[in-house]
């Protein structure tokens, strides 16, 4: 069975499956949508989520139920996808929902939460636990969006840095490539955060403008060249122990679409998350060996660094806590779930990663 099949009846309901091929034509109506991508072509990982997206649901339509992808700036500009989603300018996006929080700090929790969850712990609390209907509940309707995962990044690195960093006092004035909350963090110790779009990042590390930007990871990164203007390499990204990239939905138009086309997309969706990080874990050690063989210098973040970092984050987060009961209902959420689920994973993952990193290094 090809996947075309497998999301069809993932799709329809158990009855359906027995329906003659004209009663389900007749029931497949042709549906064309534009979804606008935060994210530009050259970076296949990322790109390629919508675009697999889309062929995904092409393949379970039989064609009926199209989307054209747009690279930043065809129909608007990266950061702006969402919003022009809400507006009902295109019916979907793909993009951060970080780039939201000067809408709303709770945005970022589509995201991630900071010095938060990992890749599992943020899947499970999404799909299984259920934060992403808290999330569509809470925020994204009001809005007049609906979300859910694309793309899951994996833990990501901590960025590009043209000098080191070796203590707190470092960050002060640091002119830093670093978008949603994380931002605010840095800002509270002194750096200055710019929110850059990915075509942007590399000439503004060249020119000076910036000091430092942090990006994705090695297979990413590599491909921005961050590397021949930032020789410092640093870990771990705190602010994204995950990273979910989100496909947004204008609510209207999702609720026009047939019962059958809204279980396709989201089947779609949901594949499409998990082989994107597949994909991830797949590519990035290479391209990690690459990065330093070019020159890139490894670097850990000081324990003075993170501990300043998880400080001020804690700090951050109850603030937007007391003035936003829907912030604060997620915010607590998040943190009760990763606080079970480190119970559960230091004696499972944990435990057998350690035994693992230090064996092999004998």
């Amino acid at each position: 069975m090809n996947r075309r099949r497998m999301l069809q009846a993932a799709a329809l309901p158990a009855a359906a499956t027995g329906l003659a091929a004209p009663a389900l034509a007749q029931a497949a109506p042709k549906v064309s949508w534009r979804l606008t991508s935060s994210f530009p072509r050259n970076l296949d990982t990322l790109y390629g989520a919508a675009t697999n997206l889309a062929r995904m649901v092409s393949e379970a339509t039989d064609g009926n139920f199209s989307i054209r992808i747009f690279a930043p700036g065809e129909i608007v500009p990266a950061l702006e996808a969402r919003d022009a989603t809400s507006k009902g300018f295109v019916e979907a996006s793909f993009t951060a929902s970080s780039y939201s929080i000067g809408t709303d700090p709770a945005f970022m929790f589509g995201t991630v939460l900071l010095f938060g969850l990992n890749s599992r712990q943020q899947m499970a609390w999404l799909y299984e636990a259920g934060g992403n209907d808290k999330l569509n509940k809470l925020l994204y309707e009001k809005h007049n969006v609906l979300c859910w995962p694309l793309i899951s990044t994996g833990a990501q690195m901590g960025g590009w840095f043209r000098k080191e960093i070796r203590s707190p006092e470092d960050l002060k004035g640091l002119k830093f490539r670093i978008g949603g909350l994380a931002g605010h963090v840095f800002q509270r110790l002194g750096s200055v955060p710019q929110q850059i779009a990915a075509g942007d990042i590399y000439p503004s590390l060249e020119r000076g403008t910036i000091d430092a930007a942090e990006w994705i990871g090695p297979y990413d990164d590599e491909k921005l060249g961050l590397y021949k203007v930032a020789p410092y390499y640093y870990y771990p990204g705190w602010w994204e122990g995950t990273g979910i990239l989100s496909l947004f939905v204008n609510k209207g138009k999702f609720e026009e679409l047939p019962a059958a086309y809204r279980s396709i997309l989201l089947t779609a969706a949901a594949a499409t998350t998990s082989l994107g990080l597949a994909k991830y874990d797949a590519l990035n050690p290479q391209a990690l060996k690459r990065l330093v063989g070019a020159g890139a210098q490894l670097r850990p973040f000081p324990q003075s660094v993170l501990d300043a970092c998880y400080d001020e984050t804690t700090k951050m987060h109850e603030d937007y806590a007391k003035a936003d009961p829907a912030y604060a209902d997620i915010y607590r959420d998040m943190s009760a779930f990763r606080q079970d689920g480190y119970q559960w994973l230091q004696l499972s993952e944990y435990s057998f990663d350690s035994y693992q990193i230090r064996r092999l290094r004998r």
